[in-house]
């Protein structure tokens, strides 16, 4: 299931420094981002292989996620916070503010075979989007 972790800050009068490190399996094979999202929806996937690191670079966005048991939402407003999806975790970002900048990083390549689109049969996604207005 996804898991919500705190980042290593160190913080001092020249500024904030947050740490990155060991927080995905593997190497980091892939590293983008997200900006001007507007009221959209992002994702809707999860994936066979890929493990997925998000973090809020600038201003806030929720992100659903759904393991097939357990389902959360989460709301990233932090650069601090570091939300680790794991494979089977079927998410949608949504909810973006104005300024927010998600930065994702993978470690695996894209690769559209490893997406699977449909979410688990008990996801409550429906019910969240439209509480939300996504």
């Amino acid at each position: 299931m996804a898991k919500l972790y705190e980042l290593k800050t160190f913080t001092s009068d020249n500024g904030n420094l947050t740490v990155f490190e060991r927080m995905i399996p593997g190497t980091i094979q892939r590293v983008f981002y997200i900006y001007k999202a507007g009221h959209s929806a992002r994702a809707g996937h999860r994936h066979i292989k890929a493990w997925n690191a998000l973090i809020c670079l600038g201003g806030s966005c929720r992100v659903y996620a759904h393991d097939g048991n357990k389902e959360d939402v989460f709301h990233l407003k932090d650069p601090s916070q570091c939300l680790v999806l794991e494979p089977e975790d079927w998410h949608v970002m949504y909810d973006f503010s104005e300024d927010a900048i998600l930065l994702v990083v993978s470690n695996e390549p894209y690769d559209k075979d490893d997406y699977i689109q449909e979410p688990y049969p008990n996801s409550h996604w429906d019910t969240v989007s439209a509480l939300a207005g996504s």
